[in-house]
């Protein structure tokens, strides 16, 4: 087995998101990936990567093309204000972002849509699996901000539920 620049790729993003991770290094075969990030968060990184990507083979060198992998992740999402009493359903990891079950389907809710705790208002894809997203609290949608099959990072605000009275904790 090999590893494809779309597999650095896929392993980039997810070391972009590890909140607690300030340097790994991964060794495949002839593959080296060292990732230091300097002090926390979303500070600055090293990336050095020696070997070559099975996809990557005889085209741009990956040292060149780290830089921009990295860059592939989404932009910082502007930052929504929560408006007071209302509750926030946040992106628990950074993946795509998809309203149905699958193309062409109903949306799982909609804005204005009754939910209960336990309903699956979205899903998020990293890496082939499906996650479940479900409301957390029961009350209405006001309002949802992730675009239908686009990039969503961790702690991104995704949908805005206005809590009834029994769904308060």
């Amino acid at each position: 087995m090999e590893l494809t620049y779309s597999d650095v790729q896929n392993i980039l993003k997810i070391i972009d998101e590890a909140e607690h991770l300030d340097e790994m290094e991964l060794v495949f075969g002839g593959f080296r990936l060292h990732v230091v990030r300097n002090g926390s968060g979303a500070g600055a990184k090293s990336v050095a990567i020696t070997g070559v990507p099975a996809a990557a083979s005889g085209t741009t060198p990956p040292v060149a093309s780290a830089p921009a992998a990295s860059a592939a992740v989404a932009p910082r999402a502007a930052e929504v204000t929560v408006p007071d009493g209302m509750v926030a359903i946040r992106a628990p990891m950074l993946g795509t972002f998809y309203r149905a079950p699958s193309p062409g389907e109903k949306p799982f809710v909609e804005e204005g849509q009754r939910v209960r705790a336990d309903d699956t208002v979205c899903l998020i894809e990293v890496m082939k699996l499906f996650n479940s997203i479900r409301a957390g609290v029961e009350g209405e949608i006001v309002q949802i901000f992730a675009e239908n099959g686009g990039l969503v990072e961790f702690d991104q605000v995704l949908i805005i539920i206005a809590p009834s009275a029994r769904g308060r904790s």
